[in-house]
């Protein structure tokens, strides 16, 4: 049978195995998150134990030589907690800035009309639940909360939807993840606007010419990962006293990374057939057996590993190397570091009023509406088709997925209420409270939809 499927939808349907990758790793990383929350939960209200998960958060973390002490702000120790927030989250945010980097130079943000239905999405997803927030905490002492509800987990999310396997059609994941970077530059927007201190200018200065030293390693096309991450450490220990949030600094310090690798592809063909056919044909069958190899061969051998590393960009190399880091460590540590609510006396009654229901309305309500009448806007006005082999009904249920804020949205509310004190702890409380159930409802909710609107065999037929 003659294929007639249009070009352009053949190109939206076709994914690249790396992004598939990425998917699949976002899913697993989603389920380790999920364990690592139901724990903090279970642990944090366990009587024999709480106490000591508690003090644990409480702990100083050093990192000294003589009286430096690299874990530390305003020349105070670093507490376990500060060290997960400040510092491994700073990682996090490393790996999303080299995944936006990277998604604008080659991925789903690199074309305009691609990227254009969930950057739309995205917006709407966060003006919404900010307007949802903000009219229901109207005259309280909380609406400088307002951005807890913006957030899109793209871990939560995409584990929701591997649930349900080949059903899904692969252009609603790309939907959805594009629409979780997006969101996450909307964060990392928030974040250094709004959650920003005292600044200190001149520690400000020293990290702008470290970042112009990374800008200029990067144009002289330096491939040293060592020289990237050490100048890095330092332009984030000098944002952590500058008060600019130190995730900020993982951010900037991805776009210094290089995207060109040292050979283009051609040129490592070319390279490691040179180096391949220099093992003659008569040695097939000397390295038929397992034997140590000759001092020629390793190096013959050494050239072809040394290509390899120069074929791939610093930036991919990162990214890839620090995706199971992030996702199977860094998120789920920080999870279960936040996600612990002591509720033994709570009045659960108030997860319908307060901080906790303008959460949630914005999590599941704003979050829903604002994806999906943005992008029923978008494609009914023509400015972006329909994500292929999806229908409304499949949009709207994704849509509501969306809430699922989770990561970000327990680090915008720790931004929020951690220094308020005895007060700020308690609205910290029910802003997390809001956030796990606000978050479980619209996975539930979007799961349920899923399941009863996404076609009963495999929506890809090439997907495998």
């Amino acid at each position: 049978m003659t294929n007639t499927q249009n070009p352009a939808d053949q190109a939206g349907h076709n994914v690249f195995y790396a992004a598939r990758q990425a998917l699949r790793r976002h899913a697993s990383g989603g389920n380790v998150l999920i364990a690592a929350t139901v724990l903090a939960l279970a642990v944090a209200n366990i009587p024999v134990v709480n106490g000591y998960y508690f003090d644990f958060w409480n702990q100083e973390v050093r990192l000294q030589i003589g009286t430096f002490n690299l874990f530390s702000h305003s020349g105070h120790a670093m507490t376990m907690l500060q060290f997960i927030n400040d510092a491994l989250m700073a990682i996090f945010f490393f790996s999303i800035g080299l995944e936006i980097k990277r998604e604008v130079l080659v991925g789903e943000l690199s074309s305009f009309k691609q990227a254009l239905l969930p950057i739309v999405a995205a917006i709407g997803g966060m003006i919404i639940p900010v307007v949802i927030f903000f009219m229901l905490s109207a005259g309280t002492d909380y609406t400088n909360g307002a951005a807890i509800p913006m957030a899109t987990d793209i871990a939560f999310s995409l584990g929701v939807l591997a649930m349900l396997g080949s059903r899904v059609p692969i252009s609603l994941k790309i939907f959805l993840t594009t629409l979780a970077v997006v969101d996450d530059i909307g964060g990392i927007i928030v974040i250094a606007v709004f959650y920003s201190t005292h600044i200190e200018a001149m520690l400000l200065v020293y990290a702008a010419c470290l970042l112009g030293v990374l800008l200029l390693g990067s144009l002289m096309r330096i491939q040293s990962k060592i020289f990237y991450l050490t100048i890095g450490t330092a332009v984030w220990f000098l944002f952590l006293n500058s008060g600019i949030h130190p995730t900020i600094a993982g951010v900037l310090v991805a776009f210094c990374i290089p995207a060109t690798p040292v050979f283009a592809p051609k040129k490592y063909i070319q390279k490691i057939r040179s180096s391949i056919s220099k093992f003659r044909a008569e040695d097939d069958e000397l390295l038929n057996r397992r034997s140590i190899l000759s001092k020629e061969q390793m190096n013959y051998l050494k050239e072809v590993e040394s290509a390899s590393d120069k074929v791939i960009s610093p930036l991919q190399e990162l990214e890839d190397s620090l995706h199971p880091i992030v996702n199977f460590f860094i998120v789920p540590l920080f999870a279960f570091a936040n996600a612990g609510i002591f509720l033994m006396d709570m009045d659960l009654s108030t997860v319908i009023e307060g901080i906790s229901l303008a959460v949630i309305a914005g999590l599941v309500v704003g979050k829903f509406v604002g994806i999906f009448v943005f992008s029923w806007l978008a494609i009914k006005l023509k400015l972006a088709p329909m994500p292929v082999r999806s229908n409304w009904k499949m949009l709207g249920a994704v849509s509501m997925l969306g809430g699922i804020g989770f990561t970000v949205s327990l680090f915008i509310a720790n931004l929020s209420f951690g220094a308020m004190g005895e007060h700020g702890a308690y609205l910290l409380d029910h802003a997390k409270l809001g956030i796990v159930v606000g978050s479980v409802m619209a996975g539930v909710l979007g799961f349920i939809a899923l399941r009863h609107t996404l076609p009963r065999g495999a929506a890809d037929p090439i997907e495998e």
